[in-house]
């Protein structure tokens, strides 16, 4: 790139990796809460363990990962609009995205009532299904605070404020253990009180973010108070919210049909338990390309919503890099740690083998879902969501899962031919990305297209930016 210095690429490195760090910290604190409810649960015996694993499984992949997904298209809408200087945009962007959210939540909340019938449906042992409907009545509050959470540290990293989200994450979590001693093991609600306890925390972060927000000066010319103009324009949302949704769906649910792939296999019990073992090391692995990936994605909206394409383009390259060499590090650790990794997990012989010798299949894995993180956040960022949604059917449902049926069972690699099927699902998403990114993009027109995209969603400030709460909006 002309006139691309030394200074410029390092002064970028800096931005990316100051809005990474604390988001993988919020990532991180976030599954952390999840683990330890299902942990002090599984003090409870057996099946109320199971129960609970299984109801968070079920809730996340019909509610939680499609509430994610759709407020993923504020990457796209208040990262440009920030990036191009309307701020009060930025606020009514993340009002209608959470008006959105909540209507969807209510349907969602109705599926996660029946979900005992469901999986009794899915022939689950009726003891196992009845302890997750139960479970998951409880997670049903959490659902609503989760869109509205989800809103909100998307209105704040678009604006590269990420440390109030960590400060606020990290008092939450803190909270969470003695929480959840007290209402697991002293109240008697039992594996209820695992789920209450999730609800409480997740109301807890939005309540604390709300205040940040309306207090801090930080905010002051985005918080544009409860405005009426959050309930137009919801279609023109639509079209990049669904598409976002679909973008991590699509994904989410190809590792809940190799689990359940897994069941099938020859001996499902190691099979099964090898493959959680996998997952959980992939999800830790994972962590730090989704803080790169949010990095890249709002610093590629921020600059086209700027009408800077050199800078949007030298963001994407020096992301990349990033990644790159992050993935090298952590395919150099998983191959080094890999005949003790398994120990953590397990003390059976067979399954530490096991774990063994799937390290290496998982570290390909996870390098290529690193470089496609960032993909798809850079896709994020520029308003591709249909096209990610596109990439990814024909990435995991048309090469991913087939893949996976035709070398574990019918080729019998058992384990390994169902990570080899994700790991084909990979290669795909990072060809099919690296050539619209780096070879068929022209910034220019995107910087074209982000100007566009946010004069066509843009009202006129009415009042004051800084007032927050605007009475005239009220009636």
């Amino acid at each position: 790139m002309k006139g691309v210095t030394r200074q410029k690429v390092m002064e970028e490195m800096k931005k990316q990796l100051w809005l990474a760090g604390p988001l993988f910290t919020v990532g991180v604190l976030q599954y952390s809460m999840q683990v330890i409810s299902v942990m002090f649960v599984g003090h409870l015996g057996e099946v109320p363990l199971s129960g609970a694993s299984l109801a968070t499984s079920f809730a996340s992949v019909t509610g939680f990962n499609l509430l994610m997904g759709m407020a993923s298209a504020l990457d796209t809408l208040c990262g440009q609009s920030f990036g191009a200087g309307q701020h009060h945009m930025v606020g009514i962007h993340m009002q209608r995205a959470a008006f959105v959210l909540l209507f969807v939540s209510v349907f969602l909340a109705i599926m996660l009532v029946f979900t005992k019938h469901i999986l009794v449906a899915m022939h689950q042992q009726v003891a196992i299904a009845e302890e997750a409907g139960v479970y998951a009545l409880y997670l049903i509050p959490s659902l609503f605070a989760y869109g509205i959470f989800q809103c909100q540290l998307k209105f704040l990293q678009t604006q590269n404020i990420v440390f109030p989200m960590v400060l606020s994450s990290a008092l939450v979590a803190s909270l969470h253990i003695p929480l959840c001693w007290l209402l697991v093991t002293k109240s008697g609600f039992g594996s209820k009180g695992a789920a209450i306890e999730n609800s409480v925390s997740y109301w807890i972060n939005v309540l604390l973010i709300g205040l940040y927000v309306k207090f801090s000066s930080s905010c002051e010319k985005s918080r544009t108070g409860f405005s009426k103009k959050a309930l137009q324009n919801i279609p023109e949302f639509l079209k990049i919210s669904i598409p976002s949704a679909c973008m991590l769906c699509l994904k989410a649910w190809t590792f809940e049909i190799m689990v359940l792939l897994s069941g099938l296999l020859p001996n499902p019990q190691l099979e099964t338990s090898v493959l959680s073992i996998c997952l959980n090391t992939f999800v830790l692995a994972w962590m730090i390309p989704f803080g790169l990936s949010s990095a890249a994605c709002t610093r590629v909206s921020n600059e086209l919503g700027a009408g800077n394409p050199q800078a949007a383009s030298l963001a994407v390259r020096v992301a990349l890099c990033v990644v790159l060499a992050e993935g090298i590090i952590m395919v150099l650790l998983m191959i080094l740690l890999r005949k003790i990794w398994g120990n953590l997990y397990s003390s059976e012989t067979e399954v530490v083998d096991y774990v063994a010798a799937m390290m290496p299949f998982l570290a390909i894995c996870s390098f290529l879902d690193g470089i496609q993180s960032v993909l798809s956040g850079i896709a994020r960022g520029s308003g591709w969501q249909k096209i990610g949604a596109i990439v990814n059917l024909g990435s995991f449902y048309f090469v991913g899962v087939p893949s996976a049926v035709v070398l574990g069972f019918v080729l019998h690699m058992k384990g390994k031919g169902l990570w080899l099927g994700i790991v084909s699902a990979f290669m795909v998403q990072v060809i099919l990305f690296g050539v619209i990114i780096t070879i068929r993009t022209s910034w220019e027109k995107e910087a074209n297209k982000a100007a566009m995209r946010v004069k066509s969603s843009k009202v006129p400030p009415e009042l004051p930016q800084g007032d927050p709460f605007p009475i005239s909006e009220l009636n």
